[in-house]
């Protein structure tokens, strides 16, 4: 029979948090917050050789904010006459205080940040790979910043997973919460979402425990000459100036089919947005009662703009050009009817167009652990796959082709809708059409990571096989179209 892990101390300033986002910083809070928590006895000789290359830029008389900082370990390593720490386990912040008396630490999630003070340097130690949302940490951290602060991070190589699970086993490595999928690819696309620019990066530590003096020779002669193979990604980055967003009027298109039992939802949760939100449904030939039920949101929802279209073809993609084509405002975006994205990821998309970072906004599924049911693992494997060769295909990196959710301006779409003739009418699920479109017109597509969870009502419209075959093919229509030209 497995344990129960204790329960954690409610989290301040979670309630204006996405649902999956509050969750997993309560998940994240008791994993920490157990007593039985193991911790690795080659922990303090790995933190002793993060602190060299964090103390390398850190100056005696700094200020250091380091988020998620655990027991205190890392943090006591570090150069600074003011030192500052957050953690969302209760537990481990006690800890830190008995072994920092003169330091300040916070019971707080970076995601919610809340402290009154800037700070010289902002340190992120292999947080990021575990915390429930890493763009609003990085957005969170400028209200804690100053023109000259300087964010440094470090995060886990992914080829290392392996071996880190066998080290959790052996107890060489504290155990470890579920990790997110972040390549450092991931991390500077993160960063410039959020209003960072990284100024420099290095790759650290082959041998993360002491070896008879062998550590010096793989650490310090032979890891900058084997950087794909290092353990730590360093990644320093600096507050860009704050970007004037004009207010834009928004229209998020919901194409909806058997969805009935989440129609409801999809009005009371998606936010508003810029200068004002209208909704578009466009229901397409459903057989339970979607139809009534979008009609009767309408009139239950009087004061937000609702619109009801039903469309005369068939498919995804044939419902997002109906609702594109109905749309009014100046950023225009998809909302899946199943709500596996969460409605209230929404203004991340909205955010990356208005402010002029993106052009073109592509939600991607795969950085995020998802919830138990959201993604059976033969699509997770072909998703990963197709993200490569379109990312080859499209000359961008696209981490997720087939995530329902996108953004553009209006007027970018009218431009694409215009040039559609060159690919035809070849896309049924409307993310390709959208997406090759995109690249042909030199937009700047960015990748926003957001949550999936489980679908709460009906079943999924995809079928693997038959839509998979349909994916490789539309991959070699593609491929001639734009790279075999």
């Amino acid at each position: 029979m497995t344990s129960q892990r204790p329960a954690a101390a409610r989290l301040p300033n979670l309630d204006t948090l996405p649902p999956l986002v509050g969750a997993r910083l309560q998940s994240l809070a008791a994993f920490y917050d157990d007593p039985a928590l193991k911790r690795g006895w080659a922990a303090q000789p790995y933190h002793e050789m993060l602190a060299r290359y964090y103390n390398l830029q850190i100056p005696p008389d700094a200020s250091v904010l380091e988020i998620g900082c655990g027991d205190g370990r890392l943090l006591a390593l570090l150069h600074g006459k003011k030192r500052v720490g957050v953690d969302v386990s209760e537990r481990q912040i006690q800890m830190a205080r008995q072994r920092m008396p003169a330091a300040e630490f916070h019971v707080q999630a970076g995601e919610a940040l809340s402290l009154d003070q800037q700070f010289d340097f902002i340190i992120i130690s292999e947080t990021i790979n575990h915390a429930a949302d890493v763009q609003m940490i990085f957005e969170q951290l400028h209200l804690v910043s100053h023109a000259r602060t300087r964010l440094i991070i470090n995060f886990f190589n992914n080829l290392w997973r392996p071996l880190s699970a066998v080290a959790a086993l052996t107890g060489m490595r504290t155990q470890q919460p579920e990790t997110n999928w972040l390549s450092h690819a991931d991390v500077r696309n993160l960063l410039a979402l959020s209003g960072w620019e990284e100024v420099g990066s290095s790759c650290r530590i082959l041998c993360p425990f002491r070896a008879l003096g062998l550590e010096v020779l793989f650490n310090r002669w032979l890891a900058p000459l084997l950087r794909p193979f290092c353990l730590a990604i360093f990644s320093t980055a600096r507050p860009l100036p704050p970007v004037a967003i004009k207010p834009l009027t928004v229209s998020v298109i919901i194409p909806a089919r058997n969805e009935a039992g989440n129609i409801e939802a999809a009005v009371s949760r998606t936010p508003m947005m810029g200068a004002g939100t209208e909704i578009i449904f466009v229901e397409g030939h459903s057989t339970d009662n979607t139809w009534d039920e979008i009609q009767r949101m309408k009139q239950a929802f009087p004061d937000q703009r609702i619109t009801c279209l039903q469309q005369s073809g068939k498919g995804k993609g044939d419902a997002v050009r109906a609702g594109f084509a109905a749309a009014t405002g100046d950023v225009v975006m998809i909302l899946d009817a199943d709500l596996t994205v969460q409605p209230e990821e929404l203004p991340k998309f909205y955010a990356a167009i208005a402010s002029g970072r993106a052009e073109f906004a592509n939600g991607v599924r795969l950085v995020y652990p998802m919830q138990e049911e959201a993604m059976q693992f033969l699509n997770l494997c072909a998703n990963k796959a197709f993200s490569l060769i379109f990312s080859w295909l499209l000359g961008q990196s696209v981490k997720d082709t087939l995530c329902g959710s996108k953004a553009m301006l209006r007027q970018n779409y009218e431009r694409l809708a215009a040039g559609r003739a060159y690919f035809g009418d070849f896309d049924p699920f409307g993310d390709f059409d959208l997406l090759f479109g995109a690249e042909k017109l030199g937009l700047r597509i960015m990748d926003i990571p957001i949550h999936y969870g489980d679908r709460t009502y009906g079943s999924t419209n995809i079928h693997r096989w038959s839509h998979g075959w349909l994916l490789l093919r539309m991959v070699v229509f593609a491929a001639k179209k734009l790279k075999f030209v």
